[in-house]
């Protein structure tokens, strides 16, 4: 079974301009937040839940209770959760099926080794 701790270390060795248009090497986290929550559904088995950020919805998930947003480093501003149940359509209207199938397969090798 894969811990938090190796799930966020594949997930900050995977992340790339392939899993997130936004993605930079300062901010790595950056516009990962459905594709990640989506990862952490197959991978995890985790719920996704969302809140609202501003404008937009912001995904993350819920694991044996507790709340685990992968991509909160990409906020200056605190994030206050609403824990609103979503499901990986809503997730995956964040992203696309390229980095979708980018960021699973790149965390799933990084996993294996």
């Amino acid at each position: 079974m894969t811990t938090i701790s190796e799930f966020e270390t594949a997930l900050l060795n995977s992340w790339s301009l392939e899993s997130s248009s936004l993605w930079t090497k300062n901010t790595p986290a950056a516009g990962q937040c459905g594709v990640t929550a989506l990862v952490a559904n197959d991978v995890l088995g985790a719920e996704v839940l969302k809140t609202r950020y501003g404008d937009l919805w912001h995904f993350y998930n819920r694991l044996d209770g507790l709340r685990y947003d992968f991509t909160d480093s990409q906020f200056d501003a605190q994030i206050v959760y609403d824990d609103i149940p979503s499901n990986r359509e809503e997730a995956f209207g964040d992203t696309n099926a390229s980095q979708y199938n980018y960021l699973r397969d790149a965390v799933v090798r990084h996993l294996r080794r």
